[in-house]
Order: C-alpha cells, then sequence, then structure tokens
C-alpha cells in the first residue's frame, strides 16, 4: 500500500493555464505509470483532489492514496450502491475507486479515472506477459520442493533463513482462473516479504500453495487462499507448519485433510481430522500405553501411510495423496496389516488405529517396553482395555455426537459403518430398500451436522456409537408392520 505521489516544479493543476488540462493530466498519469502501480494510483489522487484505491476483490486495497481511504475504498468497490459519489472504472482485474472534491467537475474526474484505468490496464498485461515465466518457475521450485531438494530452492528464493513450510492442496472445477486471482492476490517474489516467501503453482492439476517461514506464518496466505476458495469453488487441504525437510509429509497431509473438507468448511487443517477431540479426553497414561503397544511393530513410515489411507478411506485415494500407484500402496498396506495382524477393512480396526496414531508423543513419560503391564506388550487394535473409552469424559463426548439420534436412525448408521459404508449390503440386513436407508443416512448427517463422506467422521461416530451402544441396537430389533414398511417406536 503506498501514499506517494508526485510532486515538483512542473506539477501541474487542473487550472494551469499554460497547457490544456487534458495534456497535462495525461502528461502526469503517463508518467507516474512508468514508474509504479502505486505511483499511478497516488497521482490520480493528486489529480481528483481526494482520495485514490485500487481494490482488489480478494487482496483488498492493492494501493491507496491516502493510506486511511483504504478501507472505504474497497467497501465502495463491493458496494458502489451505498457510495453514489465515488467514480469507479474496472482496472486489470481490480477496481479503481475514485472519491474526489466536491468542487470538480465531473468531466475531468471522469478522465482521470478512466485514463488511469486503461494505464492499470496496461501494466497489468505487461505483468501478465512475464507471469506465464514467473508461473512455470514456480511450478519447478514446488516441485523441486517436494522432491526434497530444499536447499536449492531456498537458494533460489534468496531465503536460506526460512526453516518451515505450510502447504495447501486445492482442487475445485476451474483451477487456472483461481491460481490467476490467487497469484494476483498474493503477489508472490522470490525475495519474499515479511519473513516468509510464498510458492504457487498447478501440480497434477491441483493447485499448490506453499508457504516458506520460520516456523509460523502471519495468516495472510491463509486469509487469501480462504476468500479465493470461496469465491471459486475450491477444497482445500492445510498441513504444516512443519520442518522443510518434512515437505513431503506436507503434501500428502493436506491431500488426505482435504477429503474432509465441504461447501460449509472449505479449508481443513490436517490436524483437525482423526478423533482430535476425543484424543485430549482420554486418559494419557493409559492410553499413550496401549497406542504405543500397538503401533511399536510400524516404522514412521508406515505410520505414515496408515494415517494417510484411514484419513482418506482408500487405497486409491491414498495413492493420490502420497503420489503412489494403487498398487504399491495396497501392497504396502497388505504389509502394514500382516504387522498389526488386523484386517484393516474393519472400521473396528480403523477407529481404533487412527485413535492410537492421534495418541500424544509423551503421555506417561516411559519409554519403550518399560511400565507396562506384560499384557499390554502385544496389544491389538481389534479392542481396548477397560479405562481408555469407558470413562465418563468418554461417554459425555460420545453421548454429546449421537446421543441426539432415533433409534432407528442408530441402528441404521452402525449398521452401514459395519458394512464399510456400502448402502447395498447394509440394506439387505436391515431389511429396507436402499432408498430407505439412503434417506435415514441423510437425517442423520443432517441431524448429527457431520459429513459421512469423510473416513474420518465415520471412524469418530463408530466410536461414539460403541461407547453408547444399547442392547436394542440390533438390526433385528427394528419393529415392523406390513413386511418392510418402518413403524416408529
Amino acid at each position: 500500500m503506498s501514499t506517494t505521489h508526485t510532486t515538483g516544479p512542473d506539477a501541474t493543476g487542473p487550472g494551469d493555464s499554460s497547457r490544456t488540462v487534458r495534456e497535462a493530466m495525461a502528461d502526469r498519469l503517463l508518467r507516474a505509470a512508468t514508474r509504479s502501480g502505486a505511483q499511478l494510483v497516488s497521482e490520480a489522487a493528486v489529480l481528483v483532489q481526494g482520495a485514490a484505491v485500487l481494490a482488489d476483490p480478494i487482496a483488498g486495497a492493492v494501493y491507496s492514496t491516502p493510506a486511511t481511504a483504504a478501507a472505504d475504498g474497497v467497501h465502495a468497490a463491493a458496494h458502489p450502491q451505498d457510495h453514489p459519489h465515488h467514480v469507479q472504472r474496472p482496472a486489470a482485474g481490480a477496481v479503481l475507486v475514485l472519491h474526489p472534491a466536491p468542487t470538480l467537475p465531473a468531466e475531468h474526474v471522469g478522465l482521470v479515472a478512466t485514463t488511469t484505468a486503461a494505464l492499470l490496464e496496461v501494466r497489468g498485461q505487461r505483468a501478465a506477459e512475464l507471469r506465464a515465466e514467473q508461473m512455470r518457475l514456480h511450478s519447478t521450485l514446488l516441485r523441486l520442493l517436494l522432491a526434497g531438494h530444499t536447499t536449492s530452492v531456498t537458494d533460489t528464493v534468496r531465503a536460506g533463513g526460512l526453516t518451515h513450510v505450510t502447504l495447501y492442496r486445492l482442487t475445485g472445477p476451474d483451477i487456472p482462473t483461481a491460481h490467476q486471482v490467487l497469484w494476483r492476490a498474493v503477489r508472490p517474489s522470490l525475495a519474499g516479504h515479511g519473513g516468509a516467501c510464498a510458492l504457487i503453482g498447478e501440480v497434477d492439476g491441483e493447485l499448490l500453495v506453499a508457504e516458506l517461514h520460520h516456523g509460523s506464518d502471519d495468516g495472510r496466505v491463509l486469509r487469501l487462499v480462504s476468500r479465493v476458495s470461496e469465491r471459486h469453488d475450491l477444497l482445500a487441504g492445510l498441513a504444516g507448519p512443519l520442518p522443510l525437510a518434512e515437505t513431503p509429509t506436507a503434501h500428502a497431509d493436506a491431500a488426505a485433510a482435504r477429503h474432509s473438507a465441504t461447501p460449509a468448511h472449505r479449508i481443513v487443517p490436517a490436524d483437525a481430522v482423526g478423533t482430535p477431540q476425543l484424543a485430549r479426553l482420554l486418559p494419557p497414561g493409559p492410553y499413550t500405553a496401549w497406542a504405543r503397544s500397538v503401533l511399536s511393530p510400524l516404522t514412521p513410515d508406515h505410520r505414515h501411510l496408515l494415517l494417510v489411507r484411514l484419513r482418506t478411506g482408500s487405497a486409491p485415494r491414498a495413492a493420490t495423496a502420497l503420489g503412489l500407484s494403487p498398487g504399491t500402496v495396497r501392497t504396502r498396506l497388505r504389509g502394514v496389516a500382516a504387522l498389526l495382524d488386523a484386517d484393516l477393512d474393519d472400521i473396528t480396526v480403523q477407529a481404533h488405529l487412527l485413535l492410537a496414531l492421534r495418541a500424544p508423543t509423551r503421555g506417561d513419560g516411559q519409554g519403550e517396553g518399560e511400565g507396562r503391564p506384560k499384557s499390554d506388550r502385544q496389544a491389538r487394535p481389534e479392542a481396548l482395555p477397560s479405562g481408555i473409552l469407558d470413562t465418563e469424559a468418554a461417554r459425555t463426548w460420545a453421548i454429546g455426537l449421537v446421543g441426539g439420534l432415533e433409534p432407528h436412525l442408530r441402528i441404521a448408521l452402525a449398521c452401514w459403518l459395519r458394512h464399510h459404508a456400502r448402502t447395498a449390503p447394509a440394506a439387505t440386513e436391515l431389511h429396507v430398500h436402499r432408498t430407505t436407508l439412503t434417506t435415514w443416512l441423510t437425517r442423520c448427517a443432517e441431524r448429527l451436522g457431520q459429513n459421512l463422506a469423510d473416513a474420518a467422521v465415520r471412524s469418530e461416530l463408530h466410536l461414539a456409537l460403541e461407547a453408547t451402544a444399547k442392547d436394542g441396537d440390533d438390526p433385528r430389533a427394528l419393529p415392523r408392520r406390513g413386511g418392510r414398511t418402518y413403524r416408529r417406536l
């Protein structure tokens, strides 16, 4: 944002008698345009003896003179009917807003507005010619970052002191347009600014944004990504901050988190999926000891693969998130299943493993193999030991999540989850039509306020239903009348 303007002995006002007003105005605006966009907008403010703002619908005020006029200019661009005394012109994907002095003739103000907007368009076209090369460079740097060449990237962006990355992976109906809009809003520079550097590019049909920083960011890129996602119907996963060396992990985590995104919640952080709320309520000592025991046969790579699989809900989607082939992921998952001696397609196993992977790294402060009962050393994910989920805090969480469901909806939802979220076999066991079951599941989603297409949500619901199970929660307990007709309890 700039408040500078051209001054000097040859400054010409609207009433200058040495040259016509039109020539003087055009000359001043043209000279300002050769310097910068900020200088051009500032010169327009001087010529209208008021304020000038270039307002972007995503980024807000790009340039403003004076700086205090920025908010008013952005509001005028969004709600022109509320500002009848402002003059507006579209310019380079944004809106030029002028608030002239009331004594100036409308013809003069209109001429300043039209000329300034035209010069901004010329500058925008020149920037667009250079932008294609810059975008290709950003995409190349992103691929290098994902391949682990962090030193090469930081050297290129002249940001050797940047140590962490926050990664966004976005998908939507029109990624190229969203890419252009986000680029203009972020205005990325390889030199970075404010101790951070943003890389934006299209990689494998997705819009990828990597913000390099010192371990925390100011939220600027997040706000812009959020606005672009809302305007262009994008869904995004967010991972980080993580050390630069862990960029491939952040890349996979962001894709897994994106599977939890919905039009109501378009950006989902990776640490917001997978029973995070329940994990905080469990007794840390027994919970951490059990999780450590269950996961002890797995390497860190195994655990990350398993976490991505549980979050995305299927091997093909996990393969997409990890950048591997579905066959490779299935082979590796079979190895993980053999190490755990468990069926990874079982909803109970999935829910318990997701809970184990969410356990804090420090629970009871005990080392590997120390302080645990002998029976816990070979813990299996099929069942939880007593004292973990059967606590008052866990029951309160479960009741808050599924306690409001009617009996037939509880039974239908639990049966559907046991059948791996497949409607046809669940409807067969319930002895209802598939359409009936689909209707019931829609009601469940509405009453719970949950996205049943999200694998992590399904695992949480299964845990909640298990924690609040009742004697009548059995498909055979559905009272019937007239064959398949369901009668309310």
